[in-house]
């Protein structure tokens, strides 16, 4: 189930279920409500979005309202989360998912938010996105590639390509906006070659991974799995994260892997990375690609979980294509 695409004038509503959009800078706020206004969007808030506590977040109750406000307001067409977090997994027992099945709208974030976006996706058969929070839209510079994709994923139903960024950069953006390292980027890694087909599944590894043996946890059968760590997790910690998702039931029915570029501060090299995809001998059969744009490197994609999608990763080159609506 897809929700109606984004329209000039629409109405997109900003929530934070993990950290409070208290923890981000009013300037960058100012840019990001700025962008959406030059892209033809209205932007309004939740009540609770800068409300926090000890831990930069707020309650259950204060998180659920404003998620369950959103999807219930009909002015409402999409929904953008403010930022990531560590805590979007304890909302799932309390959210109302057949509200959202009668009211189904764009919802978008990535990081914590793929515990959201894989349980409504699981419990209601809506298509989530994987892509930027608001918060992203407050970046300075370089977005083209990001708002591109954002566009391409909700505001039309042709088939769209996923194809490499020409620089990237992992600089502390919210810290100094005009002062960023961009760095050349060569296409994508391919690790394994093949073509596959399949629906996309996938987020942030260690919040997937948070959803196993859950009822909010989708299939991985017959899927083009994307996934993508932070810079809190290192080449073992990876390794063994990955594993664990291979060692789920359904995951030899997986078609293809594309992993989102490391963080510095992860240390993943090249030679680290193919030697883990390596050991993996139950996917030895399987395309992988890695350096996609995807997580919490810039620039990114947008990604439709649920939808179609087609890989090709050969020698000479990749390509990813995307099937939104069916």
């Amino acid at each position: 189930m897809f929700a109606q695409n984004l329209q000039p004038g629409d109405e997109i509503r900003v929530i934070a279920p993990s950290a409070s959009m208290a923890i981000v800078k009013e300037k960058q706020l100012e840019i990001a409500e700025n962008r959406m206004r030059q892209l033809g969007f209205r932007v309004t808030y939740g009540k609770n979005v800068h409300n926090h506590d000890e831990f930069y977040s707020t309650s259950i109750e204060d998180r659920i309202q404003d998620l369950h406000e959103a999807f219930l307001e009909p002015k409402v067409k999409a929904i953008l989360t403010a930022i990531g977090g560590y805590n979007a997994n304890q909302l799932l027992g309390e959210i109302d998912y057949d509200l959202i099945r009668k009211n189904p709208k764009i919802f978008c974030g990535y990081g914590d938010t793929t515990a959201l976006n894989l349980a409504i996706y699981q419990k209601t058969g809506l298509v989530t996105y994987s892509g930027p929070h608001f918060s992203t839209f407050g970046v300075k510079h370089g977005m083209e590639y990001s708002l591109e994709m954002f566009l391409n994923a909700v505001t039309n139903d042709a088939l769209y390509e996923i194809y490499p960024s020409s620089h990237w950069s992992d600089d502390p953006w919210y810290k100094d906006q005009d002062n960023r390292e961009w760095i050349k980027q060569d296409g994508y890694l391919v690790l394994q070659t093949g073509e596959a087909e399949g629906r996309v599944v996938g987020g942030n590894l260690s919040t997937l991974n948070l959803l196993q043996g859950t009822e909010f946890m989708p299939s991985l059968k017959d899927t083009l799995l994307f996934i993508e760590e932070d810079s809190e997790s290192h080449p073992q910690d990876f390794e063994r994260k990955l594993q664990s998702l291979l060692q789920q039931s359904d995951a030899k029915e997986i078609k293809a892997i594309l992993i989102g570029r490391f963080q510095k501060e992860s240390n993943m090299t090249e030679q680290a990375l193919r030697k883990i995809i390596a050991t993996k001998r139950d996917i030895a059969h399987l395309p992988v690609i890695a350096n996609v744009n995807y997580g919490h490197v810039h620039p990114m994609v947008t990604l439709p979980l649920g939808a179609r999608a087609a890989v090709t990763a050969a020698a000479d080159g990749c390509e990813i294509f995307v099937e939104h609506k069916e």
